[in-house]
């Protein structure tokens, strides 16, 4: 059991972080979840009052009152549940730009979706099996509340995947069946993320000896620097972009320093895939580019 001294608050618990794999496990042993985008926070309900901490233990429970009414009419004396704060869109899907702005304007878009219990009612769970801790946590969420129990998703995990792609949702975690719950990086939980394709403007191509080439990728419009983009292997399409970026050669953007980058000036567009669901680009690689 997790108390602080003196006053029976219940301490935030460090997460259990998913490790990033290329293709979701396949078989019996893994229960699958959709993966959200939003901030991955813990709810600690206790005699006193409740609490909401972000990933990283810091107490942001002034900046969810909603959520912090909502979690007070569960009917428990004590838990620590682990869970994503979201905002959804129209469609169902999680909002990362949108629940920037619901924490400070728009308080009742926010919900809060909980995959895992810690404690309940005096009791450590994080040595019970994942599927007892996932079985209290649904007995604890009432139907229609802005708390909201992650399902386990049916059926095979490639097809479950290619689904949550289609959707445009950001990706999948699979956790072990039977797994115990502990702080830190797990190879017990296990997180694939869907790619998308977006349009960037060019910035420069950056070249080191001995290194893969990079294109810099920035918004269109305000060249805001967003990250980097692995060159496609193909050697037509290096070369026509390596011709294309000496006959634009310009100044750097404002502010950035990268000696080994040819510089290029505004207009020149870019096709990229990258990871979804990331605030910059992650996991990139350039599949074409053109003039404006």
């Amino acid at each position: 059991m997790r108390k602080s001294s003196g006053d029976g608050r219940l301490q935030f618990i460090e997460p259990l972080m998913p490790t990033l794999v290329d293709k979701p496990p396949e078989g019996d042993a893994w229960i699958h979840e959709v993966k959200f985008d939003g901030y991955r926070s813990q709810i600690i309900i206790y005699e006193a009052g409740v609490r909401i901490f972000t990933r990283n233990g810091m107490d942001w429970t002034a900046k969810y009152p909603d959520l912090v009414e909502t979690a007070k009419r569960l009917v428990v004396e004590s838990t620590i549940i682990d869970g994503e704060i979201i905002v959804p869109n129209e469609a169902g899907l999680a909002d990362f730009v949108a629940l920037r702005r619901a924490i400070t304007r728009r308080q009742h878009d926010l919900y809060f979706v909980a995959f895992d219990l810690l404690h309940l009612n005096g009791h450590d769970l994080r040595d019970t099996p994942l599927e007892h801790r996932r079985d209290l946590l649904a007995g604890l969420i009432p139907p229609g509340s802005r708390i909201q129990f992650s399902e386990a998703l049916p059926g095979n995990s490639k097809a479950i995947f290619h689904l949550l792609d289609q959707a445009g949702l950001e990706g999948m975690v699979s956790k072990r069946r039977g797994s115990k719950y502990r702080s830190g990086r797990s190879i017990n939980w296990l997180k694939v993320k869907c790619y998308t394709v977006d349009e960037f403007e060019l910035l420069g191509v950056e070249r080191e000896a001995g290194k893969p080439a990079f294109a810099l990728m920035g918004e269109i419009g305000t060249r805001k620097y967003v990250g980097s983009a692995f060159i496609n292997p193909s050697r037509a399409i290096r070369e026509r972009l390596w011709k294309r970026v000496q006959e634009h050669a310009g100044p750097p953007p404002k502010g950035m320093k990268r000696p080994a980058t040819q510089w290029v000036k505004p207009g020149i567009k870019a096709r990229v895939k990258h990871l979804r669901g990331e605030e910059d680009l992650r996991h990139a690689s350039l599949q074409d580019f053109w003039e404006d």
